[in-house]
């Protein structure tokens, strides 16, 4: 089967065409996404309103973008103003289901994608299904790469087989949980954010720094050059014994060293080796605390694998620290390919098919809205 996979929950407008042959062999036939960061930057974060309207602007665009790419026909007379259910080519024939992010995200950005989603499915007579965006980020680790690439395909049976239960640290800008996952479908949130999330917290460090939006890619370019135990910043929350995570202080702790320093060494503004090594102090600290705590976690649920995702997996100290701790401790490690450590559509058409192997059925008379999402939803028992 072939899934149109659509993802509009925060600044990426998102569009992926998965195939799925056999038993789980999927492949990537496109995944386009139109970034917002340069829009976004000045303001030093997301503007929902702004966020949404772009999208309005991008997502046809990628949306045949993405069908053209698959090698399938766009239903050119779908926004054209010819009379609905007109003939639509590739996308009319070969396209089986619809899988679109439903939330948590931003209300305004959301609400483009779900609609765009409903709009195919009526205009086509295709059903659709709602997916949760964090689920979506798990099963990011198992997604190949593009078909255009190397052709590759991965037996999703083979990834999954023996790992539950999973230990899931989703990690992002608006996200830092911990999610056990006991099956498809099945999830348990053990730990969360108390505060700011840690992609966020990189954010407003880069900020202090004066470094660009946004400030992951940013602090770890420059905490490569820096002396990471140069300034000892604390690891919150560290040493109690759940698992939820505290960001705010941590930020805090970097704006008085930062102030302190300029007014001690009577400086308006710090050199580069000075920022370098706060940077990579505060790189350290982070994700020292991410990785303790899930290690500990999953001793404590006896879990078989660790899983790491969202946008901040993309840092390379955190992949490597949580990769070797995971080994050493026994337990299988996935992390998803560089390219699907952000938001995109590929992981969403793959959540969707999957919760449609566990029985979740699409929709096909559409009713459902943002007036029955919350986006502040979480993973709990099942997904949305």
């Amino acid at each position: 089967m072939k899934i149109l996979g659509i993802e509009t929950s925060c600044d990426e407008t998102a569009v992926a065409v998965l195939e799925i042959k056999g038993k789980n062999n999927i492949t990537v036939l496109s995944n386009i996404v139109s970034s917002q960061v340069k829009l976004h930057a000045k303001f030093g974060g997301v503007v929902p309103n702004l966020a949404a309207r772009e999208h309005v602007k991008n997502i046809r665009r990628v949306f045949e973008l993405a069908l053209k790419t698959a090698g399938l026909n766009p239903p050119a007379t779908a926004f054209s103003g010819a009379p609905p259910r007109a003939v639509a080519g590739g996308f009319k024939k070969e396209i089986d289901m619809i899988a679109v992010t439903r939330g948590p995200g931003l209300g305004p950005a959301l609400l483009v994608g779900l609609s765009f989603a409903k709009t195919l499915a009526w205009l086509y007579d295709k059903p659709v299904i709602g997916v949760n965006h964090l689920e979506g980020h798990i099963f990011s680790n198992w997604l190949p790469p593009i078909r255009k690439i190397n052709n590759y395909q991965l037996t999703i049976n083979n990834a999954f087989c023996h790992i539950f239960p999973a230990l899931n640290l989703i990690v992002s800008g608006g996200h830092t949980e911990l999610v056990l996952m006991k099956d498809y479908g099945k999830y348990e949130l053990v730990g969360e954010t108390l505060d700011d999330a840690v992609g966020e917290a990189f954010d407003k460090v880069a900020r202090l720094l004066g470094l660009e939006y946004p400030g992951g890619p940013a602090i770890s370019k420059i905490a490569k050059n820096g002396n990471s135990d140069k300034y000892p910043l604390p690891r919150p929350m560290l040493k109690l014994k759940n698992y939820n995570f505290s960001y705010s202080g941590l930020k805090t702790a970097v704006l008085y060293l930062i102030r302190d320093l300029k007014k001690d060494l009577g400086l308006s503004t710090l050199n580069l080796k000075q920022r370098a090594d706060i940077a990579a102090s505060f790189q350290k600290s982070a994700t020292e605390v991410l990785v303790i705590k899930t290690i500990r976690a999953a001793k404590q649920y006896g879990v078989k694998s660790i899983l790491l995702s969202g946008g901040v997996s993309a840092n390379e100290t955190l992949r490597t620290k949580l990769e070797k701790n995971a080994e050493q401790n026994g337990f299988k490690y996935f992390q998803p390919l560089m390219k699907y450590t952000g938001d995109n559509a590929a992981m969403i058409a793959l959540a969707g098919y999957f919760s449609y192997k566990a029985g979740k059925k699409p929709k096909k008379d559409l009713k459902w809205d943002l007036i029955d999402m919350d986006a502040n939803l979480r993973l709990r028992n099942t997904p949305l």
